[in-house]
């Protein structure tokens, strides 16, 4: 039986999809600034709607967001999105 090889992660899921570095970098932010928007939103107990109110977007924004269609929103969006909720956002190069 011929198994598949095992193929060791550059540690960026984006890069290893065949994303040129400078937008693999991109997509990686946007997705990990979701996935803490998401977690703030699940910690707080918020509905979609309460959470449209706290994150100053519309309850369809939010759907998005929940949902993980990173590609509906911008970097900047995002970092503003997380600002509003109390998140610090850093970035370390």
């Amino acid at each position: 039986m011929n198994e598949d090889p095992v193929i060791e992660s550059s540690g960026n899921v984006f890069t290893d999809l065949g994303f040129s570095l400078e937008e693999a970098t991109l997509l990686a932010m946007r997705a990990e600034l979701m996935a803490k928007l998401r977690e703030t939103i699940a910690e707080k107990g918020w509905t979609q709607i309460q959470a449209a109110e706290q994150l100053g977007i519309g309850q369809s924004r939010v759907s998005d967001l929940v949902r993980g269609k990173w590609e509906k929103f911008s970097l900047d969006m995002l970092v503003t999105l997380a600002t509003r909720v109390g998140r610090q956002v850093e970035l370390s190069v």
